[in-house]
């Protein structure tokens, strides 16, 4: 109980963190926010629970895949806001997109014999 603790703790930190960083600065919080903390507490919490270094590789090998549709959202997102769209239609629009691209990129590697 107390490892689940932990980890709820951490990664709410991390992401308290990044949001009061922006506050200040764009530059450092994206900085924090483009490292791949999500990706390296995962990997981090999944070998300590699991001990399987075969599942870290697979959800390693898993997020380089998907990190390739999610980048349409970080350029659609601030063209949207620019063009003076509201700030809910931007970020569910530019959502979209990237489900949209992710399906697509699962289907694509589905069809290459990649399978996530």
């Amino acid at each position: 109980m107390w490892h689940f603790i932990i980890k709820i703790a951490v990664t709410s930190v991390i992401i308290v963190a990044i949001s009061e960083i922006a506050k200040r600065s764009s530059i450092w919080a994206a900085a924090l926010a483009a490292v791949p903390l999500t990706s390296l507490l995962a990997f981090v919490w999944l070998y300590a629970e699991t001990g399987d270094t075969e599942r870290v590789a697979a959800l390693s090998q898993s997020i380089f895949w998907l990190v390739i549709p999610s980048l349409p959202m970080f350029l659609l997102l601030p063209l949207l806001l620019r063009s003076g769209n509201n700030f809910w239609v931007s970020l569910a629009g530019s959502c979209s997109v990237t489900a949209l691209a992710y399906a697509v990129m699962v289907w694509s590697l589905g069809k290459a014999g990649i399978h996530l």
